[in-house]
């Protein structure tokens, strides 16, 4: 029996046409087009449709997985899942003003966390929007990142929110 590399391509009597994306010491994982990621035996009956060596610069289905992800956060608009504290989950925010008057402003810590990440978020797209124009020569590039760097100190005050260290918001660290 010849060991498929990643990259060979399969037809499966179950699962239909698919691409071997990891191999493990008895399984293939394949993504296939009708039924996504299935793993399969080794030693399975199949249609091999195209046979790629095992090379040593292949790579796993973690590592394209992530490679994707990445990928996807750089160049998409849209906001991976950030969690909020879990000391602030379902809490709100009062904003109290100073003349007994006028009545407080109660809103959902869920709701003004997940403006704080949209903010975040496009604040990242327009950072690499800069760093990847051709319009700007690299001087305008180094001023516009240090504006940004900026906005990025201002809303430090933010970060007792966010339960995960790496979704803070970082300033200029030298100061």
């Amino acid at each position: 029996m010849q060991l498929l590399g990643i990259g060979s391509r399969i037809k499966h009597p179950e699962f239909g046409k698919g691409v071997v994306t990891n191999v493990t010491s008895k399984h293939y994982w394949v993504t296939f087009i009708e039924k996504g990621l299935e793993t399969i035996e080794l030693d399975t009956e199949f249609e091999v449709i195209e046979a790629l060596e095992d090379d040593v610069d292949t790579i796993s289905f973690s590592e394209v997985e992530q490679s994707l992800i990445t990928i996807l956060r750089k160049w998409s608009d849209t906001s991976s899942v950030t969690p909020i504290a879990d000391k602030w989950r379902g809490g709100s925010l009062v904003l109290q003003p100073s003349d007994n008057n006028l009545s407080n402003k109660e809103i959902p810590i869920d709701t003004f966390f997940h403006k704080i990440v949209m903010v975040r978020d496009r604040i990242r797209v327009m950072e690499q929007k800069i760093n990847a124009s051709n319009n700007l020569d690299d001087q305008e590039k180094v001023d516009l990142q240090q504006y940004i760097t900026r906005i990025y100190g201002s809303l430090t005050t933010f970060n007792v929110l966010f339960k995960n260290q790496s979704d803070h918001f970082v300033g200029d660290k030298s100061k």
